[in-house]
C-alpha cells in the first residue's frame, strides 16, 4: 500500500483529499501546515506528497525544496496544489523540485489520474535506486577483489609501497611486482580503458597471467617482449573493444639498471641526486590491444643510490577543477618533487594532497600509484 501525505491548512480540503485517496486504497496521513508536513514526510518516507502552495509558517515551495534536498526522500513524488497558474509561478515550483501541479478548484478525475501517474514514476525511481544500490555493492565487491590481488609492500634495500583507490564506477587499474630471480625485479602498473566490470576483468586477467608467467617462450626480463606478447594476446577486437596502457620495468640490482618499456602509459617519474633531478621514463608505443603490428622498445636507466621511482595511472592527475580545467601531469610531478623525504614513504602525504585537489568525495577514475625507493 502506497503512503501519501496531504499537507494543507484548509481542514475541508484535508478531509476531502484524505477520504478520496483512502477510497482508492492508499494509506493517507494529513498535516495542517508545512512544518508538520515536512516532519511527517521525514518520518514516513511517503511515496507521494500533495502539498498546498499558500500556507502559513512554511509554504509549499519551501516544503518541496526541503523534501527534494533530503536523500532519503529522493524518490518521493511531489505535487503542488495551487490556484496560481501563471508561467512564472510554475517555473518557481519546478525550480523548487515539484514533479507535478494540480490546480484549484480540484477536479476529482484529474487528481486521481495525476496521483496514479506520480505513483508509477515513484515506483520506477524506487526500482532504479534499488538496482543502483545493487550495482554499487557489486562494484565495491569487485574493487575489494582487485585489491586482494595486489601485492604486499616490499621491504629491504628496495622498498615498494602501492596505493589503489577505486572510483565509484570501478576502473581497470592494476599493478604488481615480483622477483624473476634473485637479482631481477619486475614492476608494472596498467590501466584498462573504461569503467565497470568490463574494464576490471581484463586487468585481473593480465595480473594473473604475468604473475604466473604463463605466456610461453617469453623472457620476462625484457619489457618490450612482454608488451608485444600482451599485445598479441589481448587484441581489443577479441576483448570487448577494451585496450589498456601499461608501464613495465625490470630492475637489475647488481648492475643498478632499470630496463623499461611503455604502451601508451603516463611516464614514470624518477627522483634522484642532490641537487634533485627529475626524469620522465617513457618509451614510444600505442596502448596494448589497439593494433597488431605495434613495435615496443626498451630503454635503460642507471639508478643512483637513494633514488625514488613513482609509477601511476592517469586518474591521479586528470582531476577536474572548478574552472573546468584538468589539474594535469606537470603539477602532479611538482607535487612528487616537493614531497620527497628520505627513506620514509611519502605516499600517504601525496594522496592527502591529491584528495585535497579533488573537489569531489570520490575520484572520477581509479587512482593507482607505486613508490619504489632504492637503497
Amino acid at each position: 500500500m502506497f503512503q501519501i501525505v496531504v499537507i494543507d491548512d484548509d481542514p475541508a480540503i484535508q478531509l476531502v483529499l484524505t477520504r478520496l485517496l483512502k477510497k482508492q486504497g492508499y494509506d493517507v496521513t494529513a498535516a495542517k501546515d508545512g512544518q508538520e508536513g515536512l516532519a511527517l514526510a521525514q518520518q514516513l518516507h511517503p511515496a507521494l506528497i500533495i502539498c498546498d502552495w499558500m500556507m502559513p509558517r512554511m509554504n509549499g515551495i519551501e516544503v518541496c525544496r526541503r523534501v527534494k534536498a533530503d536523500a532519503k526522500l529522493s524518490t518521493t513524488f511531489f505535487i503542488l496544489l495551487t490556484s496560481l497558474d501563471s508561467v512564472e509561478d510554475r517555473v518557481k515550483g519546478l525550480d523548487a523540485g515539484a514533479d507535478d501541479f494540480i490546480s484549484k478548484p480540484i477536479e476529482i478525475n484529474e487528481l486521481q489520474a495525476r496521483v496514479r501517474s506520480g505513483l508509477r514514476l515513484h515506483q520506477l525511481n524506487h526500482d532504479l535506486q534499488t538496482e543502483k544500490q545493487k550495482l554499487t555493492a557489486e562494484l565495491a565487491e569487485a574493487a575489494e577483489y582487485v585489491r586482494s590481488l595486489l601485492p604486499e609492500p616490499l621491504k629491504g634495500p628496495i622498498a615498494i609501497q602501492g596505493k589503489y583507490i577505486p572510483s565509484s564506477s570501478l576502473g581497470g587499474d592494476g599493478f604488481d611486482y615480483f622477483w624473476l630471480n634473485e637479482n631481477l625485479l619486475a614492476i608494472y602498473l596498467m590501466d584498462t580503458a573504461g569503467h565497470g566490470l568490463k574494464a576490471a576483468l581484463p586487468s585481473i586477467s593480465v595480473m594473473n597471467l604475468l604473475r604466473s608467467q604463463a605466456l610461453p617462450n617469453l623472457d620476462y626480463s625484457q619489457p618490450s617482449q612482454v608488451l608485444s606478447a600482451l599485445n598479441r594476446t589481448f587484441q581489443m577486437t577479441a576483448q570487448n573493444d577494451k585496450y589498456f596502457t601499461i608501464w613495465y620495468g625490470v630492475y637489475n640490482r647488481v648492475k643498478r639498471q632499470l630496463t623499461y618499456a611503455t604502451a601508451g602509459h603516463p611516464p614514470a617519474v624518477l627522483l634522484s641526486g642532490t641537487p634533485q633531478s627529475i626524469q620522465r621514463l617513457k618509451t614510444p608505443g600505442m596502448p596494448v590491444g589497439m593494433f597488431e603490428d605495434v613495435v615496443f622498445t626498451d630503454r635503460v636507466c642507471d639508478i643512483q643510490a637513494s633514488s625514488t621511482l613513482y609509477i601511476f595511472s592517469d586518474g591521479i592527475y586528470e582531476i577536474p577543477q572548478p574552472n573546468d580545467t584538468i589539474w594535469g601531469l606537470d603539477p602532479f610531478i611538482n607535487l612528487l618533487k616537493n614531497c620527497k623525504n628520505g627513506v620514509k614513504s611519502n605516499l600517504d602525504h601525496i594522496l592527502q594532497e591529491v584528495e585535497a585537489i579533488n573537489a569531489k568525495d570520490i575520484f572520477d577514475d581509479d587512482v593507482s600509484i607505486l613508490e619504489i625507493k632504492f637503497d
